[in-house]
């Protein structure tokens, strides 16, 4: 079964915590694909990827018009709007409650979610209980002054 890690966001947008978790993705040679909700957001993410260069540089890929990426194959990170994985990536970073039918394909799932809105509270919960439901490994993260606590 997969591993999802639901990370309760209550002190950063998401933003600016998916970076971080991109890093270490990337220094753990692991490839990821981040489902974005639209293009507005996909395009907003990839301009934000591309002005990180410390502690390292995230290259990545997408699908929008402006920057489009006819090798996807290729991209250690890959955003897109569809249910897909042409990177063959490990790891899966669902961002704005963004439902997925198939993890299977994936070892990890990183479901970053608004802590500050109760619409996005409530449906992380309802994703959580089908995903108990299948069987799945969770867990739950909660951002602190100390950063992420395993709750």
């Amino acid at each position: 079964m997969t591993s999802v890690g639901f990370y309760h966001l209550t002190r950063t947008s998401m933003e600016q915590a998916l970076p971080s978790l991109l890093i270490r993705t990337r220094q753990q040679k692991q490839k990821g694909i981040v489902l974005c909700k639209d293009d507005e957001q996909l395009e907003k993410l990839t301009e934000i990827l591309w002005n990180i260069i410390d502690p390292i540089w995230l290259p990545h890929g997408c699908h929008a018009k402006d920057y489009r990426d006819e090798y996807p194959e290729w991209q250690p990170i890959w955003l897109t709007t569809f249910e897909e994985n042409p990177n063959q990536a490990a790891y899966l970073f669902v961002v704005h409650g963004q439902s997925v039918n198939d993890i299977s394909q994936f070892e990890r799932v990183f479901d970053l979610f608004d802590g500050k809105e109760e619409q996005f509270v409530l449906a992380a919960r309802e994703r959580w209980r089908k995903l108990k439901k299948a069987g799945h490994d969770l867990t739950y993260w909660k951002q602190t002054e100390k950063g992420w606590e395993k709750g």
